[in-house]
């Protein structure tokens, strides 16, 4: 790599990840206040994907590098980092890369001790799980907590925030298997979604919960509804079900519950500087051991494309990573 030229994943049309290449391009240059880091490893997440269609509501100007979250080291003083400082950063683009720059509120010091891979799996889903049940959720400790996706990446990132904070967790998945994957992550208890609703009354005694974490949307969402408790909060984080939900407003009048958006992107982009607060809060769970990311499969930058695909069939198991040094 030279200083000027490094190899990195291009989108250069919004037609899916098969049609995505790895090629040369420019060496990106920090503005003041950004941070140029030399990128070790970077997540492969749903907004990448959504990234390479087009269909995220932050739809770049092409071509551009995908790319939200990355581990690494600093690569030249600047901004309050120094040159060689291990980091895990928040990029939202450019982290396909053998090098990228990110606003140094984005940048994270890593606790001693923990990995560059497992660094990279944090910053997206655990900084969403946090900012979505307690920022936006206001959790409380001891407060029953009902997470859909539970064994996907920022449902199982949930799950593992909210056990580490003192709460209960219902975890809900298609699946028995992922269900037991659920529970390994920390959830107190685990439901199928096929009649998830009176599953969760029965484990509730009826009273319901008090936050319900919903990254799936689709169908399920008027059931989730029905599953708070009064004073309950639903949290909107995503639609990866597809179908985007509506919700009738009477029931909240009702039941005094609300729904909540959780769009962390939005955030970083308005007030990047509450990430070092977000990361904060992560900080002593990663520390304690409470939460510890599941890692899948780690590609080379030349498998960005069949991680994207596998993520878009359904087909991961764990935090994918592509590894780049």
């Amino acid at each position: 790599m030279s200083d000027t030229q490094m190899r990195a994943v291009l989108v250069r049309e919004f037609t899916g990840p098969r049609d995505i290449r790895v090629t040369d391009w420019p060496t990106p240059r920090p503005a003041a206040g950004e941070v140029l880091v030399d990128v070790h490893y970077a997540g492969v997440s749903y907004p990448d994907l959504l990234h390479t269609r087009g269909l995220h509501q932050d739809r770049p100007e092409l071509p551009f590098i995908p790319g939200w979250e990355v581990s690494g080291v600093v690569a030249a003083d600047g901004a309050g980092l120094r040159a060689g400082e291990r980091v895990a950063a928040v990029t939202l683009l450019g982290g396909f890369a053998e090098r990228v720059t990110a606003p140094a509120a984005t940048v994270f010091r890593l606790p001693d001790g923990l990995a560059l891979d497992v660094a990279a799996a944090l910053p997206l889903n655990y900084l969403t799980a946090v900012f979505g049940l307690v920022h936006r959720g206001s959790l409380l400790r001891g407060e029953t907590v009902l997470v859909h996706g539970a064994s996907g990446g920022v449902g199982s990132a949930a799950c593992q925030v909210a056990a580490g904070l003192g709460c209960r967790v219902i975890a809900a998945t298609s699946t028995r298997e992922k269900a037991d994957a659920a529970l390994a992550l920390g959830a107190t208890d685990a439901v199928l979604v096929d009649g998830f609703r009176d599953a969760v009354k029965s484990l509730t005694g009826g009273r319901g919960v008090d936050v319900v974490f919903d990254p799936v949307g689709g169908e399920r969402f008027t059931d989730s509804l029905r599953c708070l408790a009064t004073d309950g909060r639903l949290l909107v984080v995503g639609f990866t079900g597809g179908e985007i939900p509506t919700v009738k407003v009477n029931r909240l009048l009702l039941t005094n519950t609300g729904v909540l958006g959780v769009n962390i992107s939005s955030v970083l982009r308005r007030t990047p500087e509450i990430a070092q607060r977000l990361w904060a809060d992560l900080v002593p769970l990663i520390e304690s051991g409470a939460i510890a990311p599941v890692l899948g499969d780690v590609r080379p930058l030349d498998g960005a494309a069949d991680a994207l695909e596998a993520l878009e069939q359904r087909r991961v198991v764990g935090k994918q990573l592509l590894r780049i040094r």
